[in-house]
């Protein structure tokens, strides 16, 4: 039998037994002195982290707002064309190249008078000649002269009493935009001082009283002067809603023989040399 000694596996009495280890703990670290909550906000905040589905929705948002923003826009927009028809819109256009044509025209006339004057032989007998004309249609415009040419008649019935003397300067207004060039209603002169008062039924033309039916003559292009008074919102639609009438005849020649008494200024005199 051997003598060799093996040690042994049970502890000499009085041990202790060993430590079991401890499980690891899931509570978050204590946070590092001197770290105040502001900072550790600051630090849960950024870098941002974003995923693909807040991507997704921010974007969605983005287009949505940009789309209403749209829309406010168009529907806060006013204008008196936006349900005008086709036909109304090009006649509308075509009024407006009238106008731009009938200034070019006006402008080329003036050109033409200067050159005549530059190059005419008897300087002061042509522009006796021009002196005249310009008189003559001075005298158209102040209401002193009477006049003829191509126009149209506008007559407006007023059976209930509705058409206000505002009506009537709309319409003036309307036809000298549309280049009339003189116009005479209910035998009254119309020229660049005249005025409308009284309510409806007892209007007054530059303090004289005239009744319906209200008939204007007016000289000019019956091409521009019709469709100006028919336009969208215009002249004949406007006295339709007040239960009146409207009715615009062409003519190759209207009269316009009304006449203002011409008027020596007080005070104003010509500056001319």
């Amino acid at each position: 039998m051997s003598s060799e000694q093996h040690p042994s596996s049970e502890e000499p009495p009085g041990a202790l037994p060993p430590e079991a280890p401890e499980p690891p703990s899931s509570a978050p670290p204590a946070p590092a002195q001197g770290v105040t909550g502001r900072q550790r906000l600051r630090a849960g905040l950024w870098p941002p982290r974003v995923s693909r589905a807040q991507l997704i929705v921010a974007l969605l948002l983005f287009v949505l707002g940009l789309g209403l923003a749209i829309q406010v826009r168009s529907n806060s927009d006013n204008s008196a064309l936006r349900g005008a028809r086709q036909e109304d819109l090009v006649r509308i256009l075509d009024e407006l190249d009238n106008r731009t044509q009938r200034l070019e025209d006006e402008k080329q006339r003036l050109d033409d008078q200067r050159t005549e004057l530059e190059n005419s032989s008897d300087q002061a007998e042509e522009a006796r000649k021009q002196t005249l004309e310009k008189e003559r249609q001075l005298g158209i415009l102040a209401g002193t002269v009477a006049a003829h040419g191509p126009g149209i008649t506008l007559t407006i019935g007023d059976p209930s009493g509705a058409v206000e003397a505002d009506m009537l300067l709309d319409t003036i207004q309307e036809l000298r935009a549309a280049g009339a060039e003189a116009i005479e209603i209910n035998g009254v002169r119309v020229v660049a001082n005249t005025y409308f008062s009284g309510d409806g039924g007892d209007l007054r033309v530059d303090g004289r009283r005239i009744e319906a039916p209200y008939e204007f003559k007016v000289i000019g292009k019956p091409q521009d002067l019709e469709p100006a008074l028919n336009i969208p919102g215009g002249v004949v639609q406007t006295l339709e809603k007040e239960q009146a009438t409207a009715e615009v005849a062409r003519a190759e020649d209207i009269v316009v023989d009304a006449l203002r008494p011409a008027k020596q200024p007080d005070y104003a005199r010509s500056s001319s040399r």
